[in-house]
């Protein structure tokens, strides 16, 4: 490891020349009490910007393990030391002039949710801390300004790393409060499975969004009063006792007139799957951590899929055990979701009407009678769900606004008024006797088989070296092969969808051999992450800056929606 300043003496020399000279900064420097590593250069000061990470001492940074020794604890501390350096790291950008990029500083943006992201890494046993960022080196022209990268890393980033990655200059009220909080909402979470509750949403929370493309909280947003027949206490180890409203096991039915609040309930709870930061009104709104959101998807693709438990005997003589397509429609896709979502371990289903296939979720009793059950190739969700939860323990929470016919069905049913909740579920049932009831098939549901070994893509493969390239919130591209995640909800930031591709990458280049079955496959790379980090399934010894890990139900949920996975 070179000094910093044997990185400044190689600056003087270097400043005027071509920029590819600035590729003989690479390397590791001591800067007095932490350490700067130049990871990757850029090519050009019109190129993506280069790569940077610091490494603080445990000893140096002197976290208190008290807020780092649960992995949790060590989540949320991660998250608000990016969310600090990032501060930071906004003042000094672009301070430096030049050309392009030049003076650019970059760290991730973090959002409303708390997700483990490679940006910031805490070693669980010495405190040790991890930050990656970019910075754009500066020129003039393609000439190299070493005066003013001089600026960037001897005086603006020493201020930054002072201010934000050391704590004895932090607020410490500040972070024992966001340690806090994570012990609360870890305690919610393992209280659902002791309670049988799917969800908990508190008294208090604000759960509409500033807009539509804004997840932060509605200003003067009307605060959830929980009913009294579902309200549930739970006695937190910091925050003290707090009230709001249990979901249970079980088939939950979310009705109310438009613009009253359904939707903006079941996001609140498709959110709920992630811990949110003080102050975004969702802090103590908790979902189990296996629910999916579930939806039709007109177009995906299906590879070697079982259906067969709510489509059968299409007109075409399709094998519905085994279907495939590369144009899905809206009720095959929507079965398919379900069936993908049983496979990866999904506890609760959440669906709203309005996003679902119609004839896909329920079939009325006129249409019965119109065309027999023995014309029609789909068994619809409505007549699976009770069956889904007694015999295989998967609940449903749906919100629905065009059919009573859930009701017969339904466990529980909440009326949204004006965004405040009711609990209806007598006065429902009482309504729902003046109707005939459902004709439900004889035979119970099958658990879906799944036959899928994947093999290693050779089309991909032949051509070298696979590059990954995130699409926004649409999907992420290996070479040429697009896997499109629009619909795939509960996917909160763009580095999950980066994480995705390389994980996938990693599949297709150590996994993939036609022994393993889908769910094989996964469980065997989710069991590499957990234990050697994301770095186990990323090339060569640097770890990108830019990933955040989805769940383990994404990657099956990726996967799936890969066109050119082989089988």
């Amino acid at each position: 490891m070179k000094t910093a300043n044997e990185l400044k003496q190689l600056l003087g020399e270097i400043d005027r020349k071509g920029y590819p000279a600035y590729k003989s900064t690479r390397g590791s420097y001591r800067f007095g009490n932490y350490i700067l590593c130049i990871d990757h250069v850029q090519g050009d000061p019109f190129a993506a910007p280069s790569k940077l990470h610091i490494e603080v001492s445990g000893k140096a940074a002197g976290f208190p393990q008290r807020l780092y020794d649960k992995k949790y604890k060590r989540i949320a501390l991660q998250d608000q030391l990016i969310r600090l350096f990032g501060r930071q790291v906004e003042k000094f950008s672009f301070q430096a002039k030049g050309s392009g990029k030049s003076g650019i500083l970059l760290v991730t943006r973090c959002a409303q949710e708390v997700l483990e992201r490679s940006t910031c890494t805490i070693d669980e046993k010495s405190g040790a801390v991890c930050v990656r960022f970019e910075a754009g080196f500066p020129a003039n022209g393609r000439t190299i300004n070493a005066r003013e990268l001089m600026k960037i890393l001897f005086d603006f980033l020493p201020k930054c790393v002072e201010q934000a990655l050391f704590y004895r200059n932090l607020d410490q009220q500040k972070m024992e409060r966001v340690m806090e909080l994570s012990v609360d909402q870890q305690y919610i979470r393992e209280q659902l499975k002791e309670q049988k509750l799917i969800a908990f949403v508190a008294d208090g929370s604000v759960l509409p969004r500033e807009s539509g493309v804004s997840s932060r909280p509605m200003k003067d947003g009307v605060k959830f009063v929980s009913p009294a027949s579902m309200q549930v206490t739970m006695c937190l180890p910091y925050g003290g006792e707090i009230t709001g409203m249990g979901i249970r096991e079980g088939i939950t039915l979310i009705v109310g007139g438009g613009y009253h609040g359904k939707s903006t309930l079941l996001k609140a709870l498709e959110m709920g799957i992630y811990p949110h930061i003080a102050g975004d009104g969702r802090e103590y709104v908790v979902t189990d951590a296996d629910a999916v959101k579930i939806r039709a998807e007109d177009g995906r693709s299906i590879k070697c899929t079982d259906i067969s438990m709510f489509i059968n005997d299409l007109p075409n003589g399709k094998d519905t055990m085994y279907f495939s397509t590369e144009d899905a429609s809206g009720s095959t896709s929507q079965a398919a979701n379900v069936v993908e979502a049983m496979e990866a371990g999904a506890t609760a289903l959440l669906i709203d009407e309005d996003t679902s296939a119609t004839n896909f979720m329920v079939r009325d009793e006129l249409m019965q009678k119109v065309i027999h059950r023995d014309m029609e190739p789909i068994t619809p969700f409505i007549e699976r769900m009770r069956d889904m939860y007694e015999l295989y323990g998967i609940s449903t929470v749906l919100v629905a606004g065009s059919s009573g016919a859930y009701f017969e069905v339904a466990d529980t049913v909440i009326q949204m008024d004006k965004y405040v909740p009711r609990e209806i579920t007598g006065i429902a049932k009482e309504a729902a006797k003046d109707y005939p009831g459902l004709e439900l098939p004889e035979m119970k549901p099958e658990l879906p088989h799944s036959r899928r070994k994947p093999k290693k893509n050779t089309g991909l493969l032949h051509k070298g070296r696979i590059k990954i390239k995130t699409m926004g919130r649409d999907g992420v591209l290996l070479n040429h092969e697009n896997i499109d995640l629009r619909y795939v909800e509960q996917l909160a930031d763009t580095e999950q969808l980066t994480c995705l591709g390389y994980l996938v990458k990693y599949m297709e280049e150590q996994m993939l051999d036609g022994t393993k079955s889908v769910k094989e496959v996964i469980d065997t790379v989710w069991k590499k992450v957990e234990k050697e980090g994301l770095s186990a399934v990323c090339d060569g010894n640097d770890l990108p800056g830019n990933l955040a890990i989805p769940r383990k139900e994404e990657v099956f949920f990726c996967l799936n929606r890969y066109r050119g996975l082989r089988l």
